[in-house]
């Protein structure tokens, strides 16, 4: 699509009303745009800050439409995007970042198919349909091993760990409940980092300071940046990252997460939107994932990416939300807004600046 520099004033369309379409949206009107919101539920995150909000589906091509008159450029927050709805709004040069990222991210067997093409290192895996099909994929792979749906799933949701081959049972009553699936090679990682960058509708790119994640039943608890990890494994997460970025064109901000095993770096998951992983952005460097990815979408240059020099990030889950003000009063905090507290629900975050990161956990008290 041609590159259209959007001004003050124009209507940013956001397909998707949760925290990461809220921040979007508080960021761009800081920048002077106006947002338009689709999603469902009628009070949610990101209407909360919206100048209108289309309450429907996301796959309502009627509710589509009516935001595509709405809307000068549209983004998303989140890859479960309807692919029709993506296709249409592609077709009237409305999404920049097109409807093949979303193609690729919905579904892991596009996803590990596009970083092989490109000679990307991911752990070894098979694709299976059928009983028959999983059990040779066990016996190829081995155990340890993880299986996991093509579709949908996240915060440990959708898969089942294969720990000996008496597991395998299960995992046949797993895949015929949930169909095509993904089997993959348990990695013995040392620890999970992620890159976010940003690219813009001319190609060029940004990086973020490589971040390390830290879980907590499946779900991302903490993430420090910078990561504790070799020169060596940043040159290689860099570059498995520029070669994603522009070996499927990538436009906005995008996130990889990635396994770290010695010295060897394995892919895990891509989104093609800003990521939890990266909130520690919005304070912590010049500018955030959030603002790099409005800029792009709105064929705005990027800005180029200066960092404090440390940052902690926790997420806050369920009722952690209660205490926040209690347990870390000078943090920089971020609720979302959401209608109702549920266990393990991601309710909001905070964050710790700091010039050294040793330092900066020592300061807060971090376990």
């Amino acid at each position: 699509m041609p590159i259209n520099k959007l001004r003050y004033g124009s209507k940013i369309g956001i397909i998707g009303g949760g925290q990461l379409g809220r921040m979007m949206a508080t960021t761009a009107k800081h920048m002077g745009y106006r947002i338009v919101v689709l999603d469902p539920a009628p009070d949610c995150p990101a209407a909360q800050v919206a100048d209108e909000h289309i309450i429907a589906n996301y796959d309502d091509m009627d509710a589509i439409e009516k935001l595509a008159k709405k809307s000068d450029v549209i983004t998303y927050e989140f890859e479960s995007v309807d692919l029709d709805a993506a296709k249409y709004l592609e077709s009237l040069d409305l999404l920049p970042q097109g409807s093949e990222l979303l193609r690729i991210t919905q579904d892991r067997q596009h996803e590990k198919e596009v970083l092989v093409k490109n000679q990307l290192p991911v752990a070894p895996f098979k694709i299976v349909e059928n009983e028959e099909e999983l059990r040779d994929a066990v016996t190829q792979i081995g155990t340890p091993c993880v299986v996991k749906t093509c579709r949908g799933g996240y915060d440990g949701k959708g898969q089942f760990k294969i720990e000996e081959d008496s597991g395998i049972d299960q995992a046949v009553e797993f895949v015929k409940k949930n169909g095509r699936c993904i089997v993959e090679s348990w990695v013995k990682f040392d620890k999970e980092i992620s890159i976010i960058f940003t690219r813009s509708q001319d190609g060029e790119i940004t990086y973020f300071p490589i971040a390390e994640n830290q879980h907590k039943d499946h779900i991302l608890h903490t993430t420090l940046a910078p990561a504790n990890v070799s020169s060596e494994v940043i040159n290689r997460a860099l570059a498995s990252a520029k070669a994603v970025a522009e070996g499927i064109s990538v436009v906005g901000t995008f996130a990889i997460e990635m396994f770290v095993a010695g010295e060897e770096v394995f892919i895990n998951e891509m989104a093609p939107r800003p990521h939890n992983s990266g909130h520690f952005t919005i304070e912590a460097c010049n500018v955030s994932q959030f603002e790099q990815h409005i800029r792009a979408i709105c064929g705005l240059p990027l800005a180029p990416v200066f960092f404090h020099g440390a940052a902690v990030m926790i997420n806050l889950i369920g009722n952690d939300v209660e205490d926040y003000l209690d347990e870390y009063p000078l943090a920089h905090f971020h609720v979302y807004g959401k209608s109702e507290i549920k266990e393990k629900r991601k309710m909001g975050h905070i964050t710790f600046v700091g010039n050294e990161l040793e330092q900066l956990k020592q300061t807060i008290l971090f376990k």
